[in-house]
């Protein structure tokens, strides 16, 4: 999961996005990287669609 959720920051890092943003357009789920950050459990279905975004946003911004 810390990896997951560093992954995540240094992605919202690079790009400039919030938090709140990068939840939402990637889950549709605004506090998803607040909560993960508390401790929420994550599924490896939502990890690898969160992944999938970050593949797929990173392309588009290349």
């Amino acid at each position: 999961m810390t990896d997951l959720l560093n992954d995540i920051k240094g992605f919202c890092a690079h790009h400039g996005m919030s938090p709140t943003r990068f939840g939402e357009l990637a889950l549709n789920d605004k506090p998803f990287v607040s909560q993960l950050e508390a401790g929420r459990r994550t599924w490896p279905e939502t990890e690898a669609k969160i992944r999938e975004f970050m593949a797929s946003y990173r392309e588009r911004a290349a």
